[in-house]
């Protein structure tokens, strides 16, 4: 589900967290950009229409914005974060060519395995890797 940029400053205000020049610019970016952005992404962006960015705030804000349940970070690679600004349950497939990574649906809630009984889940990740329907049409 895509969440419009109106409900999140919303939610945001609701929680009585201040939405400051910059932590509206970074909510902005990821609810235009839904493609699971990195740091360095969203900084290279928004830097250009705001030069006294730092990559400190985006981090800061991140943080405050995963810790209100607006995003999520997800780890497809262990050597990059990515952000989710869609935090519905869903799956995730990174094409091994191009580099990008689309949501896919997917029942959670069927994946369940009795070697976890007695166990705290807190949360779930389902990830795939392949080549997508475009790079394969031109590879």
């Amino acid at each position: 589900m895509k969440q419009s940029y109106e409900f999140l400053s919303h939610e945001l205000k609701n929680k009585n967290i201040r939405l400051s020049h910059c932590r509206s610019k970074v909510l902005e970016f990821l609810c235009k950009n839904p493609n699971h952005p990195t740091v360095d992404q969203i900084y290279s962006d928004l830097s250009k229409v705001i030069p006294t960015l730092s990559k400190t705030t985006i981090y800061n804000t991140l943080h405050i914005l995963l810790e209100a349940g607006l995003v999520r970070a997800i780890a497809v690679e262990d050597n990059e974060t990515r952000y989710d600004i869609n935090t519905e349950p869903h799956g995730h497939f990174k094409c091994v060519h191009c580099g990008a990574i689309f949501d896919f649906h997917i029942d959670l809630d069927l994946l369940t395995t009795e070697e976890l009984n007695g166990f705290k889940i807190v949360d779930r990740d389902v990830y795939f890797k392949g080549v997508c329907s475009k790079c394969l049409v031109y590879k």
